[in-house]
C-alpha cells in the first residue's frame, strides 16, 4: 500500500476513534457494514467517494475526507474510479454487466478494444497502455476460481458495424461465442423488438463479494463512479432485474450471437 493511501486511511482510523465509535457504530451512523468500515480502515477495499461524502457529509467535516481521496487519485496515473473498480472487479464473485454501446471489456478482443477507444479522445500511447491494461483485467476469467459473469447486451451491439476494420466484427463474435460457452460467462441480449426499455438510460455493472457486499460501477460520457451505498445499489439491483427480464434466455441468445457472427463473415 503507498504511503499516501496509508496516510488517508490512517486518518479515517484516528478520526473514527476519536469519535469513541467501534467500527461497527461508526458504520451504523454512515450507512455502512463494520466489515465494510474494517475492510477500508485494513486496505482490504478502497475508500469510495460515496464512502468519504458520507463520513463528510454525517459528521459536518467540510469535505475533508472528500479532499484527502481526490488529492490521493492525483497522485496516480489511472484515475481513481478505475483504480478502485478494478479492485473490486477482482475481488467479486459475480459480476452482473449491462451495456449499452459496447460488448464489455472483459469480453472484447484487441482489435475491438481499440476500436472503443478510436476518434480522437487519446493519444496512441495512451490507447495502447489503456488497452493492455483492459486485456489484463481478463485475466479473472481463467483463474481457477473464476467469477460468475452474468452479461445484459442490447442487439444493437453486436450488429454495429466497426467502419474502416474488416473483419473486426466476425473476429470479435467468434470470440464471444467461444467465450460464452464457458460456465461461468453467461450472455443475454436483449432484442430489437423489445422497443424502448429501462436500460436505455445507461450501462452499469454490480459487483458481489465474498461478503455479500455489492458494489455497483455506473457511467456515461462524462464521468464514471463507483456506487457502494447500500440504497443506490439496490436501487440498480432492481433495474438490473427490470433489464434481464427484456433479454432472451441464455441458450436463445447464443444463438443469435451465432446467427449475427455469420453475418459478418
Amino acid at each position: 500500500m503507498g504511503s499516501a493511501t496509508g496516510y488517508v486511511l490512517g486518518e479515517l482510523r484516528i478520526f473514527r476513534t476519536a469519535l469513541g465509535l467501534s467500527q461497527d457504530d461508526f458504520g451504523r451512523c454512515i450507512g455502512y457494514s463494520g466489515s465494510h468500515v474494517s475492510s477500508v480502515e485494513t486496505g482490504g477495499r478502497p475508500p469510495t467517494r460515496e464512502y468519504m461524502k458520507a463520513v463528510d457529509d454525517t459528521y459536518s467535516t467540510g469535505e475533508r475526507f472528500g479532499r484527502m481521496l481526490h488529492e490521493l487519485s492525483r497522485l496516480d496515473a489511472a484515475p481513481a474510479w478505475l483504480r478502485e473498480w478494478i479492485q473490486f472487479e477482482r475481488e467479486a464473485i459475480t459480476l452482473r454487466w449491462f451495456e449499452l454501446s459496447y460488448l464489455p471489456g472483459l469480453l472484447q478482443t484487441e482489435r475491438y478494444a481499440r476500436a472503443t477507444l478510436a476518434g480522437g479522445r487519446f493519444t496512441p500511447d495512451e490507447v495502447d497502455r489503456i488497452v493492455a491494461a483492459r486485456l489484463d483485467r481478463q485475466a479473472i476469467l481463467d483463474r481457477e476460481k473464476p467469477p460468475q459473469l452474468i452479461v445484459v447486451v442490447d442487439e444493437a451491439v453486436l450488429r454495429r458495424p466497426v467502419l474502416d476494420q474488416p473483419g473486426l466484427m466476425a473476429e470479435q463474435l467468434d470470440h464471444l461465442v467461444s467465450r460464452i460457452a464457458q460456465e461461468h460467462i453467461q450472455v443475454h441480449v436483449v432484442p430489437t423488438d423489445a422497443g424502448m426499455y429501462l436500460g436505455l438510460a445507461g450501462q452499469f455493472i454490480i459487483a458481489e463479494l465474498s461478503d455479500g457486499t455489492r458494489i455497483a460501477h455506473a457511467d456515461n460520457q462524462l464521468t464514471a463512479q463507483i456506487v457502494d451505498s447500500p440504497t443506490d445499489v439496490a436501487r440498480l439491483a432492481r433495474t438490473w432485474e427490470i433489464v434481464r427480464n427484456e433479454a432472451l434466455s441464455r441458450r436463445q441468445s447464443a444463438e443469435l450471437i451465432k446467427e449475427v457472427a455469420k453475418s459478418w463473415i
